[in-house]
């Protein structure tokens, strides 16, 4: 028997130290197949802001189809949000919980046809959904894409789907074009298809960065072609070609957090998961960085409602964590908020670059300067730890260096907080961290999403 995630947390009792040091071997801005950049990002993040933007979704994702008369009892069975109505051509989100309530993950769900949905994201989701429909019998088959190679080392690179999304002010008016002068009038969410140079395009009506868009997608086979005329017709439009740089930064825009460790480390409920779940798979392998440092890894884990989902669970369904999320008080939960970097601080850190006689502070990577794909840093309030600061950036609309954060009830907006960059110590021994220095930055506190505030320049 292969070894599993429980076979490697018996061997090792404090796993924060094994996440802490796990090797990190590509940022989160490092996603594959897909160019850095094509112009420069700063161009690049502008685009969707007063024009339009093409993105390539088509290889950072696992892509997880499942076929069966089962599919939304599956659903609602691990889903902390409702399935009780989720008709065809309509997408939605999916928080799953742990029987303690906090998240393991959560995804977008596709629903194709009447028996088959495909969800795409991490693989976490599609992991605790394959488990459950196994222990509980439901009748779904499951077919899995794994995202593409990291590093495809000169080898052709296939996708069974292209995914490419439009995105911007400019995008409705594109996508009327390409579509032989119709509009696609789609609400948030729902699907619908147009034709591209004659071939059919399934769509769906999203946003990213806090802008407009249209996600759009079709056999693999077609995507140059497809691409070639989006890039044809939206000349008239500024369309810009967006590379994996700018676009690991859409998240600042739109608030967004995916950087959340999986709640699956301890319990005993939570066992013959562990058992299940493989050594070498992502659970045991997902590195974890930051400022702030716990032995407990529960101290890592985070509630649905403390990254703003409050709003979708429901107790209209029996699910996993449905009683301990009964017994939670949304009020006294900590909150998601934007923190706002200030811009004298993020300096300090960048002058420190050019000194000598001192370790420099943490290197800041722009745009995306997470080094790992599970930041976790302390943010401090009058000397004492309110919160955890999880996805930092900057963003060239804004002219800000931001982060996604949540903080505990007792911080107001617009008070002023501060984040610790970098790791204790001198930092741990991931390839991304190179010796380093801990500094405090101040913060505002602002609203999620921070696109909808006032302080956008774009000139």
């Amino acid at each position: 028997m292969l070894p599993s995630l429980q076979d490697k947390l018996d061997r090792n009792p404090n796993f924060v130290e094994v996440l802490r040091n796990t090797p990190a071997p590509t940022s989160p801005s490092a996603f594959p197949v897909v160019p850095a950049e094509f112009s420069n990002w700063r161009d690049e993040q502008k685009s969707w802001s007063e024009a339009v933007g093409l993105l390539d979704q088509t290889h950072h994702m696992t892509y997880e189809w499942m076929r069966g008369r089962d599919i939304l009892k599956l659903l609602n069975a691990t889903a902390a949000n409702s399935f009780n109505s989720f008709p065809v051509d309509r997408a939605k989100q999916i928080v799953c919980c742990s029987p303690d309530g906090y998240l393991i993950g959560d995804g977008i769900l596709f629903h194709l046809e009447e028996e088959e949905v495909m969800c795409a994201g991490r693989v976490v989701v599609p992991n605790w959904l394959r488990f459950n429909a196994k222990v509980h019998g439901f009748d779904v088959e499951f077919t899995r894409e794994a995202r593409s190679p990291a590093i495809p080392m000169g080898k052709a690179v296939r996708r069974s789907t292209y995914r490419y999304q439009i995105q911007g002010p400019k995008a409705a008016d594109l996508i009327t074009k390409l579509n032989g002068g119709k509009p696609l009038d789609l609400k948030f969410f729902h699907m619908g298809r147009l034709t591209i140079v004659g071939r059919p395009v399934r769509a769906l009506r999203h946003g990213m960065a806090g802008a407009p868009g249209l996600e759009i997608w079709g056999p693999y086979d077609e995507w140059e072609e497809v691409r070639s005329a989006i890039l044809e017709a939206g000349r008239e439009f500024g369309i810009t070609l967006i590379g994996n740089k700018a676009y690991s930064s859409t998240t600042f825009g739109s608030g967004w957090i995916s950087a959340e460790i999986p709640a699956i480390y301890t319990g005993e409920a939570l066992r013959p998961y562990r058992e299940w779940l493989p050594a070498d798979g992502y659970e045991a392998n997902c590195a974890i960085g930051g400022s702030f440092v716990s032995d407990r890894i529960e101290d890592y884990y985070v509630t649905p409602y403390e990254l703003s989902y409050g709003h979708i669970v429901k107790f209209d369904h029996d699910f996993v964590g449905r009683e301990a999320l009964e017994r939670m008080d949304p009020s006294k939960q900590r909150r998601k908020v934007t923190l706002e970097w200030n811009g004298d601080d993020v300096v300090k850190v960048l002058s420190s670059y050019f000194q000598t006689g001192q370790l420099p502070c943490k290197w800041i990577e722009l745009p995306r300067s997470d080094y790992v794909g599970h930041g976790y840093d302390t943010v401090l309030h009058g000397g004492r730890q309110v919160g955890l600061s999880m996805m930092t950036g900057y963003d060239f609309n804004f002219r800000r260096m931001l982060s996604l954060a949540i903080v505990g009830p007792e911080v107001a907006m617009d008070d002023e907080v501060k984040v610790v960059w970098g790791e204790p110590g001198g930092g741990t021994s991931k390839p991304a961290v190179e010796a380093h220095r801990q500094i405090e930055i101040r913060a505002r506190v602002k609203p999620v999403p921070y696109a909808g505030t006032t302080v956008r320049r774009t000139s």
